[in-house]
């Protein structure tokens, strides 16, 4: 069983089902994709290039746009896209932040 689950067929990521190393690889439709790095569980990895200023989609909903070249199995996260989140949301992760 593979370590990634593609959550939607529109996802340019894969979500990882366990703490991953790097050199795992999984299968794509386009071929075998190497992790560049290790993840932890939950974390995502691109499943192909995803180039800088194009949308990270996962769910079949764009999360982030990409702010640098993100290349087949490296680590997608706060280092390299920018979210999408829309303002409800992000008021609400400010109100828990100031919160604690």
């Amino acid at each position: 069983m593979s370590a990634f689950l593609k959550l939607h067929p529109k996802d340019n990521v894969r979500v990882a089902l366990r703490p991953v190393e790097r050199g795992d690889r999984f299968e794509t439709d386009e071929g075998p994709v190497t992790c560049l790095c290790a993840v932890g569980m939950a974390h995502k990895v691109a499943e192909r290039l995803i180039e800088k200023g194009s949308l990270v989609i996962k769910y079949g909903m764009p999360i982030g746009t990409a702010i640098t070249d993100i290349a087949a199995g490296e680590h997608v996260h706060v280092h390299n896209i920018e979210s999408r989140y829309t303002p409800t949301y992000h008021h609400e992760d400010q109100a828990e932040s100031s919160n604690e």
